[in-house]
């Protein structure tokens, strides 16, 4: 009995072919040795010429302690640091998203006056030098906003059960509106380049797609809810995960206005310990370990992604 025509195509149709996997060459190899190399001089020009002794245990004091009362190992300051840069890198994304999906919508917008004013804020904030934008977010609007919404006096009448969810979620309590405003800061100036990325999304959609879409009767606003946005949140997912972890390494601009992150209680444990390198090596390895975990964890997701695409 003679097999029907799809099968006899399909068992004619080869499957495709897997991704080739890379092997290590003599270029990398070669590139391998020039990192060694640099890493040898740097060595060598801080021990002979600089005459720089390594002492690595004050710092290491300066990541974890022992408590004697508690008798266990618990966080110190950089740990400390760390774990506030990831809380504030993580609230700053949110707004980001939020922020960054408005305004890309808003760009591609059939209303003259949100383009106008989501194409100012773009400008803006990308043609702007993060350090300035940060200080003129910080003393010209949070600085007056955080008063007059009263947040400092609505910290001290909260319940005990209150402070320590603010304390889990955002951070200490009495540093409450330092961390908002950096979180602030952080967003607005995160979301504009998220804009963009959402902007460039929509209008990568097909023209044939929008087409369809009012052929069967469909709005403005359905169309981008069920036919663009899913296809424009998978083409963004690289550069949006790109961005976040542009963020991370951002976030240490606002140890400027005195927030407690890694960079801030980085610097001050080399200031206390006056261990310039071994300080600023153990934040450039937490920094690299948490944006090196994250491109990992945003790489499966993709792959995930593109599995069930």
């Amino acid at each position: 009995m003679a097999r029907p025509a799809s099968a006899v195509t399909d068992a004619a149709v080869p499957p495709p072919p897997g991704a080739p996997r890379r092997r290590f060459g003599a270029l990398d190899a070669a590139i391998l040795a020039a990192v060694a190399l640099c890493v040898g001089f740097l060595v060598w020009r801080a021990d002979s010429v600089v005459q720089y002794r390594w002492n690595w245990a004050p710092v290491w004091e300066f990541v974890v302690r022992y408590d004697a009362a508690a008798e266990a190992w618990k966080p110190n300051l950089i740990l400390i640091g760390l774990w506030t840069t990831i809380r504030i890198s993580i609230w700053a994304a949110i707004g980001a998203a939020i922020i960054g999906v408005a305004m890309g919508l808003a760009r591609v917008s059939n209303s003259l006056l949100l383009r106008l004013i989501a194409g100012a804020y773009v400008e803006l904030v990308r043609n702007m030098p993060p350090l300035v934008f940060v200080f003129v977010v910080y003393f010209f609007l949070t600085a007056q906003i955080a008063p007059a919404l009263g947040v400092e006096a609505a910290v001290r009448a909260a319940s005990p059960g209150t402070l320590a969810a603010i304390e889990t979620l955002i951070g200490p309590p009495r540093l409450l509106p330092a961390l908002l405003s950096a979180i602030l800061c952080l967003a607005l100036f995160e979301g504009a380049y998220v804009a963009e990325i959402v902007r460039a999304g929509v209008q990568s959609v097909e023209r044939g797609q929008w087409d369809a879409a009012r052929a069967l009767g469909l709005s403005r606003t359905r169309t981008l809810r069920l036919v663009v946005l899913p296809q424009a949140i998978q083409r963004t997912l690289p550069p949006l995960a790109g961005q976040f972890i542009s963020l991370v390494k951002d976030s240490s601009i606002v140890s400027l206005i005195s927030v407690q992150d890694l960079a801030f209680l980085g610097n001050e444990v080399a200031a206390t310990t006056t261990r310039l390198f071994e300080t600023w090596i153990v934040v450039a390895g937490l920094y690299f370990l948490l944006c090196w975990t994250l491109s990992r964890l945003f790489a499966r997701f993709e792959a995930r992604m593109g599995r069930h695409r």
